[in-house]
C-alpha cells in the first residue's frame, strides 16, 4: 500500500468519525444502488446539490442541460444506455463532506455524488450511483459495473497503467485553526516557526510536516509536532490552546469548519498545501477504465460546468472553493511512480 493510498484511506477514516447517520443504512451490499430518492437531472434541468447534507452544505439548485456536442463524444455503448453508472467508494461509514449517507438514512450525498450528477446532466445521462468499499470501487471499474468513479481518487502515474483520468479538484491538505487566530500558512513553511501543530501519525501530511520541522531546525527555528489518538483529542487541544493548528486532509477540515460554526470555538482554514508535496499539485480526477473513451467527454463536461459557473457554485455549497481547478485535463501529470 502506497503512502498516498494510505493517506486517501485515512481521509475516509478521519471523516467517518464525524459523518452523521452513516451506519446501519441498508447500504451494506457492495455496489448497491443508493440514488433512488435523490433529485438528479430533474425535468426542468435542475440538479440539487447539498441535499440531505445534515448541515455540511448549503443546498443549491443548479440548472444544467445536456450539451449535445459533448454527449456526442460518448462511447456508443454508454450513450445508448441512457445512464452514467457512477462508482463511489464510501462503504462502510462514508467520509463527510465528500460522500456519505444523507439525513434520510438512505440517499448517498456529498460533494462527490453531487458532482457526478452534474456531469451526467451535461452528458444527457441519468446518473446511477453505486456505493462500494474503497478497494471494491476499482474492481467495479475493472469489471464494468460502473463507467466512472467520482470518489476522491488521486491521479497517479501508477494508476494510469489501468485507468484514464479527467481532473476536477485539487488534492489538498489544510491547516485548521481557531477562527480567532491571526495566523496563516501562506504556502510558506517558515511561517510554522514557533508553532505547535497536530498531525496524524503515519500519514502523508506527517511526512511533509516532519520535513519542514527538519528544515526549520537547520535554520535554528523550532516547530513542535503533537499527536493525539483521535480527532476529538485534537480538537480539544486546539480549543484549549495546546496546539496552534491541525494539519490534515482539506475536505475533512472543510467539514469540521461547518460543524464548529455554531459552537463556542469555531474554526477556519488557515491555508492549503498540495497533498503531493512541493514537486506537484496533486489532483483528484474522475476515473474510468483505460481506453474506455470516457476521459475526454468527462473533461469536456467538467470544463462546461467550470465555464458556466455551476462548478464554482458546487464547490462553494460544500465549502471546498479552495480546491478549485482552472480547467479539467485529460490524464494530467500524476504522482510519480516513487510516490503513488
Amino acid at each position: 500500500m502506497s503512502v498516498h493510498f494510505t493517506r486517501r484511506s485515512l481521509t475516509r477514516g478521519i471523516t467517518a468519525a464525524t459523518a452523521v447517520a452513516t451506519l446501519a443504512t441498508g447500504l451494506a451490499a457492495c455496489g448497491g444502488n443508493s440514488d433512488a430518492a435523490t433529485t438528479t437531472g430533474a425535468a426542468d434541468g435542475t440538479v440539487t446539490v447539498g441535499q440531505l447534507s445534515n448541515g455540511a452544505a448549503k443546498q443549491t439548485g443548479l440548472k444544467v442541460s445536456e450539451v449535445k456536442s459533448i454527449s456526442a463524444e460518448l462511447p456508443k455503448s454508454v450513450k445508448s444506455s441512457g445512464k452514467l453508472e457512477i462508482g463511489i467508494g464510501a462503504l462502510p461509514a462514508g467520509f463527510a463532506p465528500l460522500a456519505y449517507v444523507g439525513s434520510d438514512q438512505k440517499t448517498l450525498t456529498g460533494a462527490e455524488p453531487d458532482f457526478g450528477r452534474l456531469v451526467a446532466a451535461v452528458l444527457g445521462l441519468k446518473p446511477e450511483l453505486k456505493n462500494f468499499t474503497w478497494e471494491n470501487l476499482f474492481v467495479g471499474i475493472d469489471s464494468g459495473k460502473v463507467n466512472v468513479a467520482f470518489s476522491n481518487v488521486t491521479d497517479t502515474e501508477e494508476r494510469k497503467k489501468k485507468y484514464e483520468f479527467a481532473s476536477y479538484r485539487k488534492d489538498n491538505l489544510g491547516f485548521e485553526v481557531l477562527k480567532s487566530s491571526k495566523w496563516n500558512f501562506d504556502g510558506n513553511y517558515e511561517n510554522l516557526a514557533g508553532k505547535t501543530v497536530s498531525v496524524g501519525a503515519g500519514t502523508n501530511q506527517e511526512k511533509i510536516l516532519l520535513e519542514w520541522k527538519k528544515k526549520l531546525e537547520s535554520e535554528g527555528k523550532k516547530l513542535t509536532v503533537k499527536y493525539y489518538p483521535d480527532r476529538n483529542g485534537t480538537y480539544l487541544a486546539l480549543n484549549s490552546g495546546k496546539i496552534d493548528s491541525f494539519f490534515g486532509p482539506n475536505p475533512g477540515i472543510a467539514y469540521h469548519i461547518t460543524q464548529s460554526a455554531s459552537t463556542p470555538n469555531p474554526t477556519r482554514n488557515a491555508g492549503t498545501y498540495s497533498g503531493a508535496g512541493a514537486s506537484l499539485q496533486g489532483l483528484i480526477a474522475a476515473t474510468a477504465k483505460k481506453d474506455s473513451g470516457l476521459a475526454k467527454p468527462l473533461a469536456d463536461a467538467i470544463n462546461y460546468l467550470i465555464k458556466n459557473g455551476q462548478y464554482a457554485k458546487w464547490l462553494a455549497a460544500w465549502n471546498l472553493s479552495n480546491e478549485a481547478v482552472a480547467t479539467s485535463e485529460v490524464n494530467p501529470p500524476g504522482l510519480p511512480l516513487d510516490n503513488s
